[in-house]
């Protein structure tokens, strides 16, 4: 059944904690430039995450923890200026946060004020737990992030789905629940069982956004660049690809160059 949907100039922390008390899903896409976030935004996509999966996406790495704190900034700064509705949530990188929490808070500082971000996303329970409250207690929005950690890619030795085993689920709603309790807005879940994200949805009050974590939970995010076909390599079971945007801007690359190489473009009406 369809929920009303409330309209919301700007989308804040206030507004998604507001969309789960209120039945109403929550809709996440990531970007990394200006003209991708301004046609994201103009969609009316509830929250924009600039996350470090653009060290893959962008950059071409094989995981997400090259990605610097200043590669990081340039990518949330193209985005702010470009998301007039949408919540900006900035990833901070590998190796900024975790094992010094005063970096921590230097780190999400430096995001807050020279991007203009919204809020920043961490990866990581209890681990982490004193570099959360660093940066909460400085009044800056903090969303988690569990289940499948890209940046413990290495610990985890695989992209495999987590938290199956009872111990591992028995952390993460642990994990979870603490969160909501240090005062993060919101979780992602990534990569767990339906059932689990479910429950864990259900027992807390903030937000929980899945990526390949079910229906039970609050709301979506998926990568840009994987629904809408622009790569191709990439297929996980949770992807729903809504365009192949890899096929068409192929055909339009090819098209352009026999157009050039024929001298049919440019034609008399596309010249001076």
């Amino acid at each position: 059944m369809s929920v009303a949907k409330k309209q919301y100039k700007r989308v804040t922390t206030n507004s998604v904690i507001e969309m789960k008390a209120n039945g109403e899903k929550i809709s996440m896409l990531t970007a990394y430039d200006y003209t991708m976030a301004k046609i994201v935004d103009g969609a009316g996509i509830d929250i924009i995450l600039v996350g470090d999966s653009a060290s893959n996406v962008m950059a071409g790495h094989e995981t997400t923890l090259p990605i610097t704190l200043n590669e990081m900034i340039y990518h949330a700064s193209s985005v702010v200026r470009a998301a007039k509705r949408s919540l900006v949530v900035v990833d901070l990188p590998f190796g900024t946060y975790q094992s010094d929490p005063k970096e921590a808070l230097r780190s999400a500082i430096r995001i807050m004020k020279e991007s203009g971000g919204h809020a920043i996303k961490v990866e990581g329970g209890k681990e982490i737990k004193e570099s959360i409250k660093r940066i909460l207690n400085a009044g800056i929005p903090v969303m988690g992030h569990l289940g499948l950690t890209p940046q413990s890619i290495y610990k985890f030795g695989t992209y495999t789905v987590r938290a199956r085993e009872e111990a591992e689920a028995k952390k993460l709603k642990e994990d979870a629940k603490m969160l909501e309790k240090m005062g993060c807005f919101a979780l992602v879940l990534e990569k767990v069982p339906a059932k689990l994200a479910q429950e864990v949805a259900e027992s807390i009050s903030i937000p929980v956004i899945g990526i390949g974590a079910g229906a039970g939970v609050d709301g979506q995010v998926l990568v840009t660049h994987d629904m809408v076909g622009m790569t191709h390599e990439f297929n996980p079971k949770f992807l729903r690809r809504y365009l192949n945007l890899y096929e068409e801007m192929t055909n339009v690359f090819k098209q352009y160059i026999d157009d050039v190489k024929s001298l049919d473009f440019p034609n008399e009406s596309e010249q001076y």
